[in-house]
């Protein structure tokens, strides 16, 4: 396959929404498409990078479902987030112009490469994208403080069910049902992400359709009363 047949118009993706400034020029958007030289294909299980790796480029994930993760001193893996399409990867290799984490695709997955160098010129061409990327970067900021909140003050089901509520408005937001979903990730995944054990996660998810709030079935998870979940994580009691 040639660089051309490969290489992807960000003016026909239909994700441009979710990871490209919206309302550009033609001629803007005809610059952006020259940002997106190759798409790179993983299989699942495949690191798309590495903690240590040189950076050179951000992802916009196309297809598929990313974890970041970082190991810790003791040789655990410690899962600092997931992703999916239409959201960019890469972020925290800007800083040291290396990797600081592992992101390893949870599925078979193809993502967009943008060569940083690249951005970083076309954004003094295109200042929607310059402030579309601090966007990106101040978002990600948000989604940290978010989650050592979670951590630091939430109950393992609060921290369960504000993850789950985040996962499927995500999802929702890309086209996908407001409450059914497949998770991509393990159980063992989601507690090293929300600080829980396993056993935990899947105490938690076993109360959670006990009270009658969600259907489990392996992967598959069906919200059933998302309202009863939204008040899990806003119940006063004590922590």
């Amino acid at each position: 396959m040639t660089l051309q047949a490969i290489k992807v118009a960000c003016s026909n993706c239909n994700l441009r929404e979710l990871c490209m400034p919206v309302g550009l020029s033609d001629g803007d958007l005809g610059k952006l498409d020259s940002l997106v030289t190759i798409r790179r294909r993983l299989k699942r299980g495949t690191p798309l990078f590495s903690n240590g790796d040189p950076f050179n480029a951000l992802y916009a994930i196309r297809t598929g479902f990313f974890k970041t993760s970082v190991a810790t001193e003791d040789g655990r893996d410690q899962v600092t987030g997931f992703q999916m399409a239409g959201e960019i990867i890469g972020l925290d290799g800007i800083v040291g112009d290396r990797h600081t984490c592992d992101a390893i695709a949870l599925e078979d997955a193809e993502v967009c490469v943008m060569p940083y160098e690249r951005i970083e010129e076309l954004s003094r061409e295109v200042p929607a994208l310059q402030s579309h990327v601090h966007k990106i970067m101040s978002r990600e900021i948000v989604r940290e403080h978010g989650v050592l909140l979670l951590l630091g003050s939430m109950r393992a089901e609060e921290r369960l069910a504000a993850f789950l509520l985040n996962l499927v408005q995500r999802l929702h937001a890309r086209g996908f049902s407001q409450s059914e979903l497949v998770l991509r990730m393990t159980r063992e995944e989601i507690g090293s992400y929300l600080g829980l054990k396993l056993e935990t996660v899947s105490r938690t998810f076993s109360k959670f359709a006990d009270d009658g709030m969600v259907e489990v079935k392996q992967r598959h998870v069906r919200i059933v009363d998302t309202q009863a979940l939204r008040n899990v994580v806003n119940s006063p009691a004590c922590h």
